[in-house]
């Protein structure tokens, strides 16, 4: 039913997450943007931002002919209406959980994965950039860590695709570690959706696709992955 454009990276994992929990068919369809898949034309049809993840659904609500979906937290909105779960009907925490997720894609994920490019990919430490990213991404967990307090989980009892989309860029990066300590409600939220069933299934579903997960980037990986500038229409 749904082909989901994929790399286990933390926004790939997010779409993952919500396919396991809500039990839909769908086929993983290997992107390797160390090897540039990302840049080939049919993918590109889909994903402009030739970014992982989109997906394609060949069964959409309303009948029709297929409809993809770029950016990761658009496909967890386009999922969560298709299937009317993991997103409040409730005015309210509607709202409550549509905060939380634009907040991981305007906050969270830019800055740890700020975090992690001068951490663990940069080619040379560059000192002022590891201290900016390291207090930003530790300032974000801890406002985490205050919304979950006296919460199970980020919008309050239910689990949300707010969750879904924060749940990865929690100390994602092996080689450079967050000190977590000081956040124990996060850490005890963590430690919740790392136990369900689905979250078990959506990462393994990783090893499925990459290998050599954790390996470290060759000079033409990284110029692939860091390296693009503007690209001419075809």
């Amino acid at each position: 039913m749904i082909d989901l454009y994929y790399w286990p990276t933390p926004n790939g994992h997010k779409i993952t997450l919500f396919l396991e929990e809500a039990a839909l068919d769908y086929t993983l369809r290997a992107v390797d943007i160390g090897a540039g898949a990302q840049f080939a034309p049919d993918f590109l049809a889909i994903s402009p931002n030739n970014k992982i993840p989109a997906i394609v659904d060949h069964a959409p609500a309303d009948g029709g002919e297929p409809i993809s979906v770029f950016e990761s937290g658009a496909i967890l909105l386009y999922l969560a209406n298709k299937t009317r779960q993991f997103l409040p009907a409730d005015v309210r925490m509607h709202t409550v959980v549509n905060e939380w997720l634009f907040w991981q894609v305007g906050g969270l994920g830019p800055m740890t994965g700020q975090y992690g490019h001068f951490n663990v990919y940069a080619p040379t430490p560059i000192p002022y950039a590891i201290e900016r990213y390291t207090r930003e991404a530790l300032r974000l967990l801890g406002v985490l860590d205050t919304r979950l307090r006296g919460r199970e989980f980020i919008a309050g009892d239910a689990y949300t695709i707010a969750d879904m989309a924060c749940y990865p860029w929690i100390n994602p990066y092996a080689k450079a570690p967050l000190d977590l300590e000081p956040f124990p409600q996060l850490r005890r939220w963590r430690d919740a959706i790392a136990a369900r069933p689905a979250t078990v299934r959506a990462w393994a579903r990783a090893g499925e696709v990459d290998r050599v997960a954790g390996a470290p980037l060759s000079e033409a990986e990284r110029r692939v992955l860091f390296g693009q500038g503007p690209r001419p229409a075809p």
